[in-house]
C-alpha cells in the first residue's frame, strides 16, 4: 500500500527522511535508506536543510524509487521562483514521484552561502493552491497543460507554537488550498501536543507527529532557545546529560521509542528526522513495537 493509501484507510504510519550529501557521494546515504526501506511506509528527501547547498532532493528521491522506497519529496519557495516551482512538481510527477511537502524554507542567511538571494516569490500555501491547480490540468495563469500530474500533497506545522492561533489559521488556510497530511516540528512534550490537537479536532486531517533524536542536552538547550515552538522539558534535558558521551546514542534511541508510544494513540503516524544518525532507525522501530 502507497502512504496515501494507508492514511485514507486509517492505519498508522513511520516516515523518516535523509538528507542528500553535499556532492555527489550518494553511496551512503542509498545505504541508510535500504536499512529502513521495509521498516518505514515512505522516506522523506530534505531540500537544501537549513539552507546548505547540497545533491537535489529531486534526483534523490528518483533513486529511492528505483530502489522500491516510497519518497516524499521536499520543494521549498526559497530557491525558485514560480515558474521553476510549477516545472519541478512536473517533473517530479513524470518521474513517478507522488508526495509532496510543500515549504516556504528557511532564509538563506541561516546557511552556507549567506550572500545568496533568497527568492520567496511564492509562499507555501500559494504553493499547495499550486500544486492542486496543476492537478486540475491548468498552470497559476490558468493554461491548459497536457497531461496532469496525481500528487499526495503534504505541508508542515508547528504545534508548539506560542501564540497558537496563528499556526492554527495557517494550516485551515493550507488545508484549504490542498494538503491532505500534515508532518509536525520536533514534538517532547506530550500536554503540548495535546493541546495542539484540541485546537485541531475541527479539521480532518491526517497529523503525523514529528521526532528530532536528541543528541545531546546542548542540542536540546540550543532548540529550546533558538527553534521557534520546540520545548524540550527539563526531565528530558537531565536525563540525557547525565549519560556518557558514548552512551548518547542509546539514550537517544530510548527517548524517541518512549515518545512514539505516548504519541502513538493521538495522531495517524510518525515522523523521524535523525539528523544523521540515521543508522539508529531500526533500533527505534523495533523498540517501538514496529
Amino acid at each position: 500500500m502507497s502512504l496515501r493509501e494507508r492514511l485514507e484507510v486509517g492505519k498508522f504510519v513511520i516516515t523518516s527522511e535523509i538528507g542528500p550529501p553535499k556532492g555527489t557521494a550518494i553511496k551512503e546515504a542509498l545505504e541508510d535508506a535500504e536499512l529502513i526501506k521495509d521498516k518505514v511506509d515512505a522516506i522523506n528527501v530534505t531540500d537544501l536543510q537549513s539552507s546548505v547547498m547540497r545533491l537535489g532532493s529531486l534526483a534523490v528521491c528518483r533513486l529511492l524509487k528505483e530502489k522500491g522506497i516510497e519518497p516524499i519529496l521536499q520543494i521549498t519557495c526559497r530557491d525558485r521562483n514560480r515558474l521553476a516551482l510549477q516545472s519541478d512538481l512536473l517533473s517530479a510527477s513524470v518521474l513517478g514521484i507522488e508526495n509532496v511537502l510543500l515549504l516556504t524554507g528557511d532564509h538563506t542567511t541561516l546557511g552556507d552561502h549567506p550572500e545568496a538571494k533568497p527568492v520567496f516569490d511564492l509562499d507555501s500555501v500559494q504553493l499547495i493552491q499550486v500544486a492542486k491547480t496543476l492537478q486540475e490540468g491548468k498552470d497559476m495563469k490558468g493554461n491548459e497543460l497536457k497531461g496532469t500530474p496525481n500528487f499526495f500533497i503534504g505541508a508542515v506545522v508547528n504545534p508548539g507554537a506560542d501564540p497558537l492561533e496563528p499556526e492554527v489559521i495557517k494550516m485551515e488556510k493550507k488545508i484549504a488550498a490542498g494538503a491532505q497530511f500534515f508532518q509536525t516540528q520536533a514534538v517532547y512534550d506530550i500536554d503540548l501536543f495535546k493541546k495542539f490537537l484540541d485546537n485541531t479536532k475541527h479539521l480532518k486531517t491526517k497529523i503525523l507527529a514529528g521526532i528530532v533524536l536528541l543528541k545531546s542536552a546542548g542540542m536540546a538547550k540550543y532548540m529550546n532557545e533558538n527553534v521557534s515552538g520546540v520545548y524540550v522539558p527539563d526531565a528530558l534535558i537531565k536525563e540525557i546529560a547525565e549519560v556518557p558521551k558514548e552512551d548518547r546514542p542509546k539514550k537517544s534511541v530510548e527517548i524517541a521509542v518512549r515518545l512514539i508510544k505516548e504519541l502513538k494513540p493521538l495522531c495517524s503516524g510518525i515522523h523521524l528526522m535523525p539528523l544523521g544518525w540515521d543508522k539508529l532507525v531500526p533500533d527505534i522501530l523495533k523498540g517501538a513495537g514496529f
